[in-house]
């Protein structure tokens, strides 16, 4: 994602940004920032690039869906070590993106990512819901 958004941090946005700032501003934050600390900034992002450090890691789950319940309709970019599994429950969770490094994307390319989307078409809440219903 690196070029495509101004990036800031937390402390950028909370200094202020000048007035010849990008077009595009993403802020790259880690999966642990206060969600409550970026929500007064939501109307200057056009993206939050959330970092995973592993993908055993779930806290960016979390925060992009803590975000999404603040509000923020920009654009929510999973940045790291996601793996193709965890790609249906980041867009659950509110990412529009997931972005890889090369050495992920060459061991799990593109159609691995794709075929997850189709393996599973409804969610535990939504199934859960159908039974009662028959029951």
């Amino acid at each position: 994602m690196a070029g495509t958004y101004g990036e800031v941090s937390l402390a950028d946005l909370q200094a202020g940004l000048p007035a010849n700032r990008p077009a595009s501003i993403g802020l790259v934050a880690d999966n642990d920032i206060d969600a409550h600390a970026v929500a007064p900034h939501f109307k200057v992002l056009d993206a939050i690039i959330i970092g995973f450090p592993s993908f055993a890691d779930g806290r960016g789950f979390s925060l992009a869906m803590q975000l999404r319940r603040l509000g923020f309709t920009g654009r929510l970019v999973a940045q790291g070590h996601v793996i193709a599994d965890q790609y249906v429950h980041a867009r659950r969770c509110g990412f529009d993106a997931v972005a890889i490094d090369e050495a992920l994307a060459q061991r799990q390319p593109e159609q691995q990512w794709l075929a997850r989307l189709t393996r599973i078409n409804a969610t535990y809440q939504q199934r859960l819901h159908q039974a009662a219903q028959v029951a």
